[in-house]
């Protein structure tokens, strides 16, 4: 996962899990924020994920997606609408049965230090805890956006699905320097097994 966003690495502790299960992230909401309307894609969507995503691809910060691919999966997405127009996206993409991965995270340019992303990565977080999910990681080079909302720095060897599931066919493998980061999710009590929509 690569997001073009940059900001300095300060450790923050995770707070202890409240009686709530859902995680909280996002914090301080600007007015501009509260103007983004968050809800999940669908298939409709699939274009205009797709250009956006193709756009910041080409800064080298985000990896590539197939339209095809984000067509199917586009249930998984959540986006962040401004004037009827998406102006962020990412994908909560499974990789195992216990862990998920914030993918294609990307706001446009324009759209940026609003908090838009935070709030799409709260959104995730959320689903991915009702899913049944236990962790919720990615892969960046922008570490301390992350751990703003709470995520930690760990080795890669701590995510082995990221690495088998990705890492290992990719052209930058071991060379991309990229962090990993990962976030314990509390699971919700009424929890499922992962959603079928999520898999695949």
């Amino acid at each position: 996962m690569r997001t073009a966003h940059a900001t300095a690495v300060q450790i923050i502790r995770p707070r202890r899990p409240s009686a709530s299960p859902r995680p909280t992230l996002a914090k301080g909401r600007t007015r501009a924020a509260r103007t983004l309307a968050i809800r999940a894609a669908t298939s409709h969507d699939a274009d205009a994920i797709y250009g956006l995503i193709a756009e910041h691809a080409v800064e080298g910060h985000l990896l590539p997606r197939r339209l095809e691919e984000i067509a199917v999966h586009a249930s998984r997405f959540v986006v962040a609408i401004r004037g009827g127009h998406i102006v962020a996206c990412a994908d909560l993409a499974p990789l195992s049965r216990r862990v998920a991965e914030v993918r294609s995270l990307v706001v446009r340019d324009d759209a940026r230090s609003n908090g838009g992303g935070r709030r799409i990565v709260d959104e995730l977080a959320r689903r991915a805890s009702e899913s049944g999910f236990e962790t919720l990681c990615a892969l960046t080079h922008a570490a301390g956006y992350f751990v703003h909302m709470g995520f930690s720095i760990v080795p890669h060897a701590w995510l082995p699905e990221k690495i088998e599931a990705d890492c290992r066919s990719c052209a930058q493998f071991r060379t991309c320097g990229q962090y990993a980061v990962m976030l314990p999710l509390v699971r919700a009590h009424h929890a499922c097994v992962p959603l079928t929509s999520l898999h695949g």
